[in-house]
């Protein structure tokens, strides 16, 4: 089923039937060139990253509770993802009036910087939290990168433009700080990246958004390139440079999806339930970071204290791997966009629901499996208390 509905978005993206062979081959040739170009870009800059670190004593700090080596990595990967992507937009001159590339790229810049001060030395809380508010004010007001529509959520449909950039701006907030809380573990985040740009490249290229298409590819190739040092034993940790990078680049791609398929009067949107569908592709960072705020808050303490109560900190506990977990997670998360995508005429409330309500009962089994583990017992009442 996956296969046969991954060729025919491909088949559709490429007009295969109308298209000379040879156009097809130059196609899938640039594409492939970008991808490949952002990777050995990241894979080159990794060792000398490396070198720079060891020499001057730039580890992650092993002594906190939440880290799961015993020895120090470094956490400067995210450089190297950031500026391969910076590079390649910038050499395949990803240049176009309907995509504000520049406030992309500005809004990055600044992330990244208070990203690479959060890995050297720290940041509080209140500081980055201010900085991020600021690039999504950037991105949604002076980028016009925003949602303008419920979609028939709740039944509201248009929004006035201040409800559209107030929730806006909390879209990408979350979604940023989603994907810098699932950085717990080796590959995890990196292999959430490239799941998550592989499938908006498939779907931009589905309906003929190229540009968007190639900006989705670049970083995954970015990531596959500092992936390979990610991978356990880890070498070198992405840090919050690269987690709130990814995170920014995956919201705006979920955000020019839905708008791209906005419904407008006598069209029809290429994509059914393109919001539904867009929440089971950021479902995995998303639902993880609902949950934790939501418990935490229900014990009396701030949703921004760490801890070790992430899904994938939970996988750990039953004995997998860091690289089982990140794969169960990952295939998880495909499923649940394969599923979105077959069902999508039911609706975006309807997907949603049932998008969230997959999430839960994933949830609720591994807390069964947990409480059977720990009480060496598989009964029935592990399933409640």
């Amino acid at each position: 089923m996956l296969i046969n509905l991954v060729a025919n978005i491909y088949a559709k993206a490429l007009l295969v039937n109308y298209m000379p062979e040879f156009i097809i081959h130059y196609q899938l040739i640039y594409y492939l060139s970008i991808t490949g170009f952002a990777a050995l870009l990241s894979t080159i800059a990794i060792p000398s990253i490396l070198h720079v670190a060891r020499a001057r004593h730039l580890y992650d700090d092993i002594g906190h509770f939440r880290k799961q080596h015993d020895h120090g990595i470094p956490r400067l990967g995210g450089v190297a993802i950031f500026v391969s992507f910076s590079i390649t937009a910038l050499v395949f001159s990803l240049i176009d009036q309907s995509f504000p590339i520049g406030y992309l790229l500005t809004a990055s810049v600044i992330l990244f910087i208070v990203g690479l001060k959060d890995d050297l030395s720290g940041v509080n809380s209140s500081t980055k939290f201010s900085i991020q508010f600021i690039v999504a004010l950037i991105l949604v007001t002076l980028g016009n990168i925003r949602l303008t529509s419920m979609y028939g959520v709740f039944g509201v449909y248009d929004l006035p433009f201040a409800i559209s950039c107030a929730l806006s701006v909390l879209v990408i907030i979350l979604i940023v700080n989603a994907f810098n809380l699932i950085d717990g573990i080796d590959g995890l985040a990196g292999v959430t990246g490239i799941l998550t740009n592989c499938i908006f490249t498939l779907l931009f290229l589905y309906i003929h958004q190229y540009q968007l298409a190639v900006i989705s590819l670049i970083l995954v190739g970015s990531i596959t390139g500092f992936l390979r040092y990610n991978v356990s034993p880890a070498k070198i940790f992405m840090g919050d440079t690269g987690s709130l990078f990814i995170g920014l680049i995956s919201v705006v791609m979920a955000i020019k999806l839905i708008e791209v398929n906005k419904f407008v009067p006598g069209g029809t949107p290429q994509i059914s339930s393109a919001p539904a569908i867009t929440v089971a592709i950021l479902i995995g960072p998303v639902f993880d970071t609902l949950r934790v705020f939501f418990i935490r808050i229900m014990s009396g303490i701030s949703p921004f204290t760490a801890d070790r109560n992430h899904i994938h900190h939970r996988i750990l506990r039953l004995g997998y791997t860091h690289m089982q977990t990140t794969m169960i997670l990952a295939t998880l998360n495909l499923v649940t966009v394969v599923l979105a995508l077959a069902f999508s005429g039911l609706g975006n409330f309807v997907l949603i629901l049932i998008i969230f309500a997959m999430s839960m009962l994933f949830n609720w089994a591994i807390t069964f499996l947990i409480r059977s583990k720990e009480r060496e017992h598989v009964t029935f009442r592990n399933l409640f208390v």
